[in-house]
C-alpha cells in the first residue's frame, strides 16, 4: 500500500483537476460561440459585400456611358473603375492608384495609416465634387457620402438616373497645375477639356495620334499650293504668233 502521504498529494492533485476543469470548459465554450459566430458572419459579409459592388458597378457603368466613356466592361473592373470616374473628375488616375494602395497596405499602422486614409478619402471628394459639378449638382449631395455604404450608392444613382446631362465645359479646377491633376489620355475615354496632355510626335496638347491618322501640323504652318500645271497667259491681241512660228513670207509688189 502507498503511504498516507502519497495517499493525500494525490487527492489534492485530483482536486485542483476538478477546480480547473470548469474553467478550461467556459474557455473552450466561448472559442467554439466566436467560431460559429464567425461562420455565420463571413457568408453574411461576403454576400452584401457582393451586392454591393454589384449595384454600384451598373450605376457607375451609366455614369459612364453618360460621359462618353466607351466600354462598359471598364464599370466592373475593381479598382480600375475609380481610376476612371478619377480622370473624369481631373483627377490624375495614378494619384487615385497610390491613395487606394497606401491606404489598403498601411491601414494597420496607428497612425500613418490614419493619415493615409484622410488622404484617400480627401482624393475621393475631389474627383466626385468635380463629377457633379459637370452633372449639375451642387457640393452639397457629397454629404451623402457621410451615410456608410449606401450614401456613395444614393449618390451614384442620382447621376446614373438623373435627368441632367453630362456637360465637362466647367471652370478648371483649383489643382490643374499640380501634380494632381489628369495628364493621362487613355484610349475609349474622353479627354476632359483643360487638361494638359503630353502631345504625340512632338505636338503639345493633340494627344496620341489614332491609328492610321496623322498628327497636326504646328502653329503657323502654311500648306503648300496644291500641284497641277498652270496654263500660260492668252498672247496679246496682234502680237507675234506662238513661240517657234515662223514669220510670213512679205508679198511681192504688183505691177
Amino acid at each position: 500500500m502507498c503511504p498516507r502521504g502519497s495517499r493525500l498529494a494525490a487527492w489534492k492533485h485530483a482536486r485542483r483537476l476538478r477546480e480547473r476543469l470548469p474553467m478550461y470548459s467556459d474557455y473552450s465554450g466561448s472559442g467554439a460561440a466566436y467560431l460559429a459566430l464567425l461562420l455565420i458572419l463571413i457568408p453574411v459579409i461576403l454576400i452584401f459585400s457582393l451586392i454591393f459592388y454589384v449595384i454600384a458597378s451598373f450605376f457607375l457603368m451609366k455614369v459612364f456611358d453618360k460621359a462618353g466613356v466607351q466600354g462598359k466592361w471598364r464599370a466592373w473592373v475593381p479598382v480600375y473603375n475609380t481610376m476612371v470616374l478619377g480622370k473624369l473628375g481631373d483627377v490624375s488616375p495614378w494619384i487615385v492608384l497610390g491613395a487606394a494602395v497606401a491606404t489598403g497596405v498601411l491601414s494597420q499602422i496607428p497612425v500613418i495609416g490614419w493619415i493615409f486614409s484622410i488622404v484617400a478619402i480627401a482624393v475621393l471628394v475631389m474627383y466626385a465634387w468635380r463629377v457633379g459639378l459637370k452633372f449639375g449638382q451642387d457640393w452639397y449631395y457629397l454629404l451623402l457620402f457621410l451615410i456608410p455604404g449606401i450614401g456613395v450608392l444614393i449618390w451614384l444613382g442620382i447621376l446614373a438616373f438623373g435627368s441632367a446631362r453630362w456637360n465637362p465645359n466647367i471652370p478648371p479646377s483649383p489643382w490643374a497645375n499640380t501634380f494632381l491633376a489628369d495628364k493621362t489620355v487613355w484610349q475609349g475615354i474622353p479627354v476632359q477639356p483643360g487638361a494638359s496632355v503630353a502631345g504625340a510626335a512632338g505636338y503639345p496638347g493633340s494627344g496620341p495620334a489614332a491609328p492610321g491618322a496623322y498628327p497636326p501640323p504646328p502653329a503657323g504652318y502654311t500648306p503648300p499650293a496644291p500641284g497641277g500645271s498652270t496654263p500660260p497667259p492668252p498672247p496679246a491681241p496682234g502680237g507675234p504668233g506662238a513661240p517657234g512660228e515662223p514669220p510670213t513670207a512679205p508679198e511681192p509688189p504688183r505691177p
